[in-house]
């Protein structure tokens, strides 16, 4: 599988959200809830969002979404930019694309110099390797669930330009 990598194309957002709440459901037994939240927060994403200042990068193959890493900048208040949406489909896990989208989402915070936070919970450790491995930390973890899935909430915060600190 050789993905293409662009923002938005119509339809993205449904496979988006296709992607977690068949992910999520099948390993989680998340449901409505959860991907109503999803679809409601990657709306209103799309819907303001800056292109010059937000990342929103898809791989896309054979015209549909097999991974996806969006950088809320706007949105992402006092802490920097905020890493969401990332997801790769079943099919493409294990070949690396989770890396290159994580990695290029790094490279656009290293380059604008932005630190980064996103929120997981417990459990996610293929993610979590991906996360640590591009220089976050787990800053906290708490009983919310804002997933409604019975999970407990992690905070993950990378400071901005890593990579230039390290070189």
């Amino acid at each position: 599988m050789t993905p293409e990598f662009d923002a938005y194309r119509p339809g993205c957002l449904a496979d988006i959200v296709g992607l977690h709440a068949r992910y999520y459901h099948r390993h989680w037994g998340f449901g409505q809830v959860f991907e109503a939240k999803v679809a409601a927060g990657l709306a209103e994403f799309l819907a303001r969002r800056d292109p010059a200042r937000d990342l929103f990068l898809n791989a896309y193959h054979d015209g549909r979404v097999v991974g996806s890493v969006t950088l809320d900048v706007t949105g992402g208040g006092p802490s920097g930019a905020h890493l969401r949406w990332f997801i790769v489909s079943n099919d493409a896990r294990g070949t690396g694309l989770g890396g290159v989208l994580l990695s290029r989402a790094i490279a656009f915070c290293d380059e604008a110099g932005l630190p980064c936070w996103l929120t997981t919970f417990s459990g996610l450790q293929a993610a979590r390797a991906l996360y640590e491995r591009q220089g976050f930390t787990l800053a906290s973890e708490s009983e919310v669930d804002q997933w409604s899935g019975g999970v407990r909430e992690q905070l993950f915060q990378r400071p901005a330009s890593l990579r230039a600190a390290a070189g």
